[in-house]
């Protein structure tokens, strides 16, 4: 094979392997394995241009280890490839693998649309460790897919599982951004989760972490020998581009080299592994050194290449954005936008936690808790909504249950309060979003030594057929909520005083589409309540969150369905009184 070949990294064939790296300031280059008995003049590289090297060895075969060699003057640099899919740990060798050898037979999955999306994140090695200490592997993870099925959600979202420093992280310290974490089983074990995911109806959104690189165990760093100011060398921005709150490792997003290398990545795990999204961490800074003014307008340019790009081969994967400053160029397929598809709310998650948190009534905000429903960057679904996630469980705050009462995390007062606003999350317009564990009440904070506590599932199955019973409403499973995947929002009650309010959501409008959500925030029932209706006649209760059979503790107050009479009231053409328990959410939908 005298041609050189396309592609990067390890490329297999039948006759051999090619291979080509970047390394701009090498003066020569070769590559050592178990093929060639580490042997650096065995398989010297030659020149490729605009620095790149490239070889071909015929002895080379799929699961041999190997690394580079570089040389630059009196250095001598063993590198693990940047592109190595396989590694046998963060510091040790490269394996050599074959994408194209995975059986994919039977994977045609399409995820669902983005309005009907309710995505679950989870900690690969956490959610399905037995035990505090323990690393579950992503075949273990495979093994607990059936609990996602039975709760509703159809799309869970891993924290990144790109090979990062030792076997314990939240993976948001990447060493080898193509390879997966050798500790959860390597490139074949992700695979194989992503189709049995599939086989059930789930989508897979990964999380990337482009804003910086390791920065321990980190291959790249000085990769080629050269660097300027003690920084990172080719791969990295050399001056104070450089500083991130996670080390001195932001890429440079300028140089087209590295450029190429972090598209090259987001597509291989769209391409390569199945996945139906990426989730982007913190994005502002990638755009900024601080994350305030625009001062690397490279980074959000690479943005929008990328994602443009997905745009337009795979309309059905999913782009998010961990951006967190309500910004709508976030989502903007302009010139000046990022070209993500939704981004995390803080509009959303801050005043609606705060409002379930509070400890005293007269300190919860309906006029917040309504401009939170009602946010928008322009598309209903251009927003991924929630009340707990890694961040917000963790790095001093707790799970919603524990912030809410932390003598009693799965008392009255935090079943009560935490399901109020998981009912607003999945009752809102946005993508709405749940943390591992929070079906059943998991407590405490989000340590990635710490396992989840299984056993609620069962003590607080009631809870989980709460949130089961939410979701089945959001996605409209029985033909009696489709506003709930609509885009259309109105809060027509808000009384402040009372801490109660009420929205209207719908999609087309009619029959088994208009819905009226009531959310009472107060440890106070009411009884003939009157709200407005948007059209007269039956709107049944299609949920009441204070009923007994989601948790003994609950009141189990008589709502129940309703008929409004033609009127002006909130603004709207018909009323009806209403009872609605203490800190409860009352679902109805319109029968006419």
């Amino acid at each position: 094979m005298s041609k050189p070949m396309e592609g990067m990294g390890a490329i297999v064939t039948r006759d051999g392997v090619g291979f080509r790296v970047w390394a701009p300031h090498a003066e020569a280059v070769s590559v050592v394995g178990s093929f060639n008995g580490w042997d650096e003049a065995a398989a010297p590289l030659a020149v490729d241009g605009n620095g790149y090297w490239y070889g071909f060895v015929a002895a080379a075969s799929v699961g041999q280890e190997y690394k580079f060699v570089l040389r630059n003057g009196e250095q001598r640099l063993e590198r693990v490839d940047p592109y190595a899919a396989q590694v046998t740990n963060s510091v040790g060798n490269g394996v050599i693998y074959d994408h194209a050898a995975f059986d994919w037979a039977g994977d045609d999955f399409t995820a669902p649309s983005f309005n009907e999306l309710v995505i679950y994140e989870l900690h690969a090695g956490t959610f399905a460790a037995t035990k505090d200490g323990e690393v579950a592997d992503l075949a273990d993870l495979a093994g607990r897919l059936e609990h996602l099925v039975a709760l509703g959600v159809n799309a869970l979202q891993l924290m990144p599982v790109a090979e990062f420093a030792g076997d314990v992280s939240w993976g948001y310290n990447p060493a080898h951004i193509f390879a997966v974490e050798s500790a959860y089983g390597g490139p074949d074990a992700l695979k194989s989760l992503v189709k049995a995911a599939h086989a059930v109806g789930l989508a897979v959104i990964q999380d990337v972490v482009y804003n910086h690189f390791g920065p321990s165990d980190l291959n790249l760093w000085q990769f080629d020998g050269w660097s300027e100011n003690g920084k990172g060398g080719s791969y990295f921005f050399n001056d104070w581009r450089s500083a991130t709150p996670w080390g001195d490792t932001r890429p440079d997003y300028g140089r087209g080299e590295v450029r190429q290398f972090i598209r090259d990545n987001a597509m291989s795990w769209l391409e390569n592994y199945h996945l139906d999204g990426l989730r982007y961490d913190m994005t502002p800074y990638m755009r900024s050194v601080d994350a305030g003014e625009t001062n690397i307008p490279e980074g959000w340019s690479l943005c929008h290449w990328i994602n443009s790009e997905v745009r337009a081969k795979y309309p059905h994967k999913i782009l998010i954005a961990e951006d967190l400053h309500s910004n709508p160029a976030v989502s903007s397929t302009g010139p000046e936008g990022a070209a993500f598809h939704a981004q995390w709310d803080a509009q959303f998650v801050h005043p609606v936690r705060r409002a379930v948190v509070a400890a005293d009534d007269a300190y919860r905000s309906t006029a917040e808790v309504a401009r939170a429903i009602t946010y928008s960057y322009g598309d209903a679904f251009s927003r991924v909504i929630y009340t707990e996630s890694h961040d917000e469980v963790a790095n001093g705050k707790a799970r919603v249950p524990q912030e809410i009462d932390a003598g009693d995390p799965t008392g009255y007062f935090a079943q009560k309060r935490s399901t109020v606003g998981a009912g607003l999350v999945l009752t809102s317009p946005g993508i709405p979003m749940l943390f591992q564990g929070q079906e059943f009440l998991e407590g405490g904070w989000f340590r990635d030594t710490v396992a989840l506590e299984w056993d609620q599932d069962e003590s607080f199955h009631g809870i989980v057929k709460l949130y089961r019973d939410l979701i089945r409403l959001r996605l409209n499973r029985d033909g009696r909520s489709a506003g709930l995947t609509g885009g259309g929002v109105r809060v027509f009650h808000n009384n402040d005083d009372a801490n109660l309010l009420a929205f209207q959501r719908w999609r087309d409008h009619g029959i088994g589409d208009d819905v009226v959500v009531v959310a009472n925030l107060t440890n106070t029932a009411r009884g003939m309540y009157r709200i407005g209706f948007p059209a007269p006649g039956k709107w049944q209760l299609l949920l009441n969150s204070d009923a007994l059979v989601y948790s003994d503790a609950f009141s189990d107050h008589p709502s129940a369905d309703v008929v409004a009479s033609q009127d002006d009231y909130d603004g709207l053409q018909a009323s009806a009184e209403i009872t609605i328990g203490p800190y409860s959410l009352l679902i109805y939908g319109w029968q006419g």
